[in-house]
């Protein structure tokens, strides 16, 4: 199987946290059993809407709910811990579940004070289609460093006067005390049988390092679908066969919503794109929204523009329509896997998205 799925353990309105949680062990079982190949979970701070703060917590119930099917990180946030608490967190899982972690790695711990610090204003790009992937322009992320909280979130994420070191330094204190080559033990975690993966939206330094390391790359063309093809070009000119992993491994991310014919699929996407506002706003994810809650919301020229790389690139539909665009997702970036997020409202809806997805793709 060369699906895997991605998840944020949405909370949608009218419901709490613990509706969220037991809504997402439901799903990993459920995924366990369509076939996917691995249950990620997402790191995600100061969002009403999304119940996944604490990955390896998260994981290891996951991982106690299945059996078979892989559980990992889409991304910790390095920036907000040390490698060596990495380390014991997924070490400590893999003792009880070995063999079935990945451990994927994120620099947006970091890069959540770059704005701030220094606000750039992306190039200037027209929308482009490659091969039927469209490539829309890039965001302007410079629009977070306006949000007045977002440096009093910085500082409750990190002790006072902490300062986060290097990604590619923290990388390799990761690999070393994974491998039992740091001058410290890493107890449990040392010899842990944990992949470790780099997630990243550019062709910048995590695809670099990536590269570097011999490491499998994740590419978020979920979340910034401009950069992808950068992001997946940097990695492989920059990949350096490991022991681990002797030739370049892609996964690529998409948000999808499968349902028996698209007006319906039409119909649960809905609360999509005041989602994304709500998180490009600087404000954190809101919870999910219904699709009349969608409606209700009066739309701006600015809000339209705020969400419309995301919305262009989300993949709608019934089954065969959402396969086939995946499909070219796929060729196009060169993938060897492709991470799906699917978010709905009502938990059935978004587990028989899956459902109806992972029969489509397995199908001649």
């Amino acid at each position: 199987m060369t699906l895997s799925i991605l998840d944020l353990a949405p909370v949608p309105s009218g419901r709490t946290a613990a509706d969220a949680l037991r809504n997402t062990i439901d799903l990993a079982r459920r995924a366990e059993e369509y076939g996917y190949r691995r249950y990620w979970v997402a790191e995600h701070h100061f969002a009403p809407g999304v119940a996944s703060s604490a990955p390896a917590v998260l994981i290891g119930l996951l991982a106690a709910a299945t059996s078979t099917i892989r559980v990992g990180s889409g991304a910790v946030q390095l920036g907000h811990q040390t490698p060596l608490s990495v380390v014991e967190q997924f070490g400590l899982v893999d003792a009880l579940y070995p063999g079935r972690l990945d451990l994927g790695i994120g620099r947006s711990g970091q890069r959540r004070a770059e704005p701030a610090a220094a606000p750039a204003k992306p190039e200037k790009r027209e929308s482009r289609t490659v091969d039927g992937l469209l490539i829309p322009p890039p965001f302007d992320w410079s629009r977070l460093a306006e949000h007045p909280h977002l440096a009093h979130y910085a500082t409750l994420l990190q002790q006072p006067g902490a300062q986060t070191p290097d990604f590619a330094g923290q990388i390799d204190d990761v690999l070393a005390f994974l491998a039992g080559t740091h001058d410290a033990p890493a107890v449990p975690g040392e010899g842990a049988d944990v992949q470790v993966w780099i997630l990243g939206s550019s062709g910048g330094q995590s695809a670099q390092v990536a590269g570097e390391r011999g490491l499998p790359f994740a590419a978020n063309y979920h979340v910034s679908p401009s950069g992808v093809l950068e992001a997946v070009e940097a990695y492989r000119e920059a990949f350096k066969p490991s022991d681990a992993l002797p030739e370049p491994y892609v996964v690529v991310s998409a948000d999808a919503v499968v349902a028996g014919g698209e007006a319906r699929a039409r119909e649960l996407a809905k609360g999509y794109g005041l989602w994304v506002r709500s998180i490009r706003t600087g404000a954190g994810a809101m919870r999910y929204p219904t699709s009349r809650e969608a409606d209700a919301h009066v739309w701006t020229q600015a809000d339209r523009d705020l969400v419309r790389d995301r919305l262009d690139t989300r993949f709608v539909g019934a089954p065969e329509q959402v396969a086939e665009r995946l499909r070219v997702l796929r060729r196009v970036t060169g993938a060897d896997e492709l991470l799906v997020t699917t978010i709905t409202h009502d938990h059935e809806d978004r587990v028989r998205s899956y459902e109806l997805l992972a029969e489509a793709w397995n199908r001649p």
